[in-house]
């Protein structure tokens, strides 16, 4: 290890994780975040202690997603029951807390190659299977944060198509290896480095030469609107006419052929089930054979006895997709499972909001969770068949392994999102987690948003169309097929525990033969 990260070990980690998060989007700095990996192995394995490998993996961690995350703030700017100065502060109180899974991945890495001995093969082996785990744990303690996944990394190379097999927190645990192997290799362990680069690079060469696959002509047409309405004019009644005539326009003329039409999330400010006119305003933008797949709110209520008079007042919502026909009707419903906390409702309401903080989605009452992934029929029309929808809107699509309905596979999924208050670097880390459900499901993904990055993503999650962040505009064009389930996608998550067991074996069984010598 260089002199000055012996010297300042903590101060190295907290800069090396800084730096780290450049190798996701915007940047993709993929060879950066590697090779800040590969420093981060070395200040683990120097650790004297297990109270500083667990410190130097949380220092990591802190600047990693304090970069990362930076977007988070940019939130705060549009909830005035929220004071705008904490948006940074909370990006630093969540990274304080994020920073814990690192710091837990380094210090079962640091304990378990003490007591087994490890070299330092099966140090880098030990890692990645306990950096897979902490991802794992991540995305699902406490409601799960899985934002930023380390495979997101491997987007820009061939090795991303790993996820299809092992999923996205095993194809993580691939790009720690390939930091394994950084490390190896300037370290003068030439030959392990090279026998865990060389499956690695077989696997991104197999992506590099895997074809996309192609729409076939006559595939059912879809139109796509990104209306460029942001955050600040979603919800001002007096730019409700001009974003309507907005998205209309960005719809395209009706037309005999048959659509299916997609609008972001909370695209109009109507509850559609309640609301008979706003269906029937959606359904003259409709062709006969069209279908319109709009974000919306389904609203509750509760009666409150008043003593003289019993007030209706709002109870809860749902964030919800809703299909409308070209005949005014509501074909179908979902409702957004995976909530925002903080976002979407208020954690320990009764304690928090006396103090001052709300959530950052405008409005009081809270949203209710849905049920879970479900598909919804679309109905056939002339040149298009009957198929499935899966519907996940926004956050939701982070998860990996919880993102379909099993039992009834959908032929592509929509992501109805609002990344109007994403700031810059939101957009498109979100479009990045997006392709990797592709990639992981076999499945083409369309994403609709107010401002950007609306995308079609095919099923080897490659962007095959988009409109950049802040522009207003539609993409008309084919929906690409889906490919047979992949074996994460039966898989699932189970691939976590395979794949970490795998690693832990492999590396006992490199450490047991360096004892015997």
């Amino acid at each position: 290890m260089a002199a000055p990260a012996r010297r300042r070990p903590r101060l190295t980690a907290l800069l090396i994780g800084a730096a780290s998060a450049t190798g996701f989007e915007p940047l993709s700095l993929w060879t950066v975040a590697l090779i800040c990996f590969a420093i981060l192995l070395g200040l683990i394995e120097s650790a004297p202690d297990r109270r500083s490998a667990f410190l130097r993996g949380w220092l990591f961690g802190l600047g990693h997603f304090t970069i990362g995350l930076n977007w988070i703030a940019h939130a705060f700017t549009f909830q005035d029951a929220m004071p705008h100065w904490f948006g940074y502060p909370s990006v630093a109180l969540l990274s304080l807390y994020l920073a814990v899974y690192p710091g837990l991945a380094a210090l079962a890495t640091w304990w378990t190659a003490r007591r087994i001995a490890a070299p330092p093969a099966a140090f880098v082996i030990l890692f990645a299977a306990c950096w897979l785990v902490s991802e794992w744990l991540r995305a699902t303690l406490f409601t799960g944060f899985a934002w930023n996944p380390l495979g997101a990394v491997a987007l820009p190379t061939g090795l991303a198509i790993a996820a299809t097999l092992v999923g996205t927190y095993a194809l993580g645990a691939l790009v720690a290896l390939s930091a394994g192997a950084v490390r190896l290799a300037f370290t003068g362990h030439w030959k392990p480095a090279a026998a865990l680069f060389a499956p690695i690079a077989a696997i991104a060469l197999w992506g590099l030469l895997t074809p996309p696959p192609e729409t076939p002509v006559g595939a059912p047409r879809i139109r796509v609107v990104q209306p460029n309405i942001g955050q600040q004019d979603k919800h001002s009644p007096a730019l409700e006419e001009a974003n309507f005539r907005k998205l209309a326009a960005l719809s395209g003329p009706r037309r005999p052929a048959p659509r299916l039409i997609f609008w972001p999330e909370d695209a109009i400010p109507a509850w559609l089930d309640m609301e008979p006119e706003w269906r029937e305003r959606l359904a003259s933008l409709l062709g006969p054979g069209d279908l319109l797949m709009t974000g919306g709110t389904k609203v509750y209520f509760k009666e409150t006895d008043k003593g003289f008079y019993t007030d209706r007042v709002l109870a809860g919502a749902n964030n919800s997709l809703f299909i409308v026909t070209p005949d005014a009707r509501l074909l179908g419903r979902y409702d957004k499972s995976h909530l925002v906390p903080y976002g979407e409702y208020l954690p320990m309401r009764s304690i928090l909001s006396p103090i001052g903080l709300s959530r950052l989605v405008p409005g009081d009452a809270d949203f209710w969770p849905g049920p879970g992934p479900q598909s919804m029929t679309l109905p056939g029309a002339p040149g298009r068949p009957t198929m499935l929808m899966g519907g996940q809107i926004c956050y939701e699509i982070i998860f990996s392994g919880h993102v379909v309905d099993a039992a009834n596979r959908p032929a592509f999924l929509f992501n109805p999102s609002n990344d109007a208050w994403f700031g810059s670097w939101g957009p498109v880390q979100h479009l990045a987690q997006a392709r990797l459900r592709a990639i992981e499901e076999g499945l083409p993904i369309v994403r609709s948003t107010p401002t950007g990055i609306s995308a079609v993503i095919d099923a080897r999650g490659h962007v095959r169309a988009a409109i950049a962040h802040n522009r207003a505009g539609y993409l008309d064009t084919g929906l690409p097929p889906p490919l047979p389930p992949t074996l994460f996608a039966r898989i699932g998550n189970w691939m976590v525990l395979i794949v970490a067991a795998a690693l832990g074996a492999l590396a006992f069984a490199i450490a047991r033969r360096a004892s015997r010598g």
